[in-house]
């Protein structure tokens, strides 16, 4: 049977369903910043950006955009009523201090106990500093990670041990993929759910190590039921 990956959209759906009511959310630069368009309706989800913002709305409108209003990747975003701009310092203040319950971030390889490396791969060119994910991924109550499963050359960047400059030891809780949503344990990784028509043997061989199945079965995933 074959399998469709999920689009970076489904994908950013797929992780808004998980966050709960009231939790004060930072999202990473790339793919994490497409959750604010899924975010569910009905609760309330207070998204903050390091660059000092608290209370973003969706992407703005294509001709609405107001380039004064950015997050941390440069890109325009909306206000909802009650935001706020604060201090550079004082957003750190809150990254550190444990006042986020969830951060998502993009990765270029994560650990199968949740060791995360998002900043560099060593090559020439590539990002110069840590910035702030290393805050985040310390300083939240939960990091998530969402990104492809897999390179462009098919290697897969869910590891036994990252062998790229970590950001963070042992953080990483849940890894939201275009093939599957796993946990990262003490123990190892554990599904919790996967794309229709991917068996767990074969989402195995793709990973390259084991995966325990979430409460003794494995989930598939449907996106237009969820």
């Amino acid at each position: 049977m074959s399998y469709t990956r999920r689009t970076k959209d489904e994908l950013a759906r797929r992780v808004a369903q998980d966050i709960h009511d009231g939790a004060y959310v930072n999202l990473g630069i790339g793919q994490p910043t497409l959750v604010a368009n899924h975010l569910p309706r009905g609760i309330e989800i207070v998204l903050h950006s390091e660059n000092g913002i608290l209370g973003m709305g969706p992407a703005p409108v294509a001709g609405e955009e107001d380039y004064d209003l950015i997050n941390a990747g440069k890109q325009p975003v909306t206000l909802l009523p009650g935001g706020a701009f604060f201090h550079h310092a004082d957003s750190f203040g809150m990254m550190r201090g444990g006042h986020l319950d969830i951060c998502v971030l993009g990765a270029f390889q994560v650990s199968a106990t949740g060791d995360l490396a998002n900043w560099t791969t060593g090559e020439a060119g590539s990002i110069p500093a840590v910035g702030g994910a290393m805050d985040l991924a310390v300083g939240a109550k939960q990091t998530w990670v969402m990104m492809d499963l897999l390179t462009r050359t098919g290697q897969s960047k869910v590891v036994q041990q990252c062998s790229y400059p970590l950001t963070g030891i042992a953080c990483v809780k849940r890894i939201y993929s275009d093939l599957a949503t796993l946990a990262c344990t003490p123990e190892g990784l554990r599904l919790i759910d996967k794309v229709e028509g991917l068996s767990h043997v074969s989402l195995e061989a793709l990973v390259g190590l084991p995966i325990a199945p979430a409460d003794g079965f494995a989930r598939t995933y449907h996106p237009e039921t969820s």
